[in-house]
């Protein structure tokens, strides 16, 4: 897995979401400077777009 490459997509203004394979991993609030991880990242998918 660790040539695996990590799939970063804004979804929204300054919003961008981080993926590993299909799973996701949590997001980056640019206007805030946040990053926001998931509960559990390879439970179900969080994503209305996959």
């Amino acid at each position: 897995m660790a040539a695996e490459m990590l799939d970063i997509e804004e979804v929204g203004d300054a919003f961008w979401l981080v993926r590993f394979m299909h799973y996701d991993l949590g997001s980056i609030d640019l206007e805030q400077k946040t990053p926001q991880t998931t509960d559990n990242p390879f439970g179900a998918r969080s994503s209305p777009m996959s």
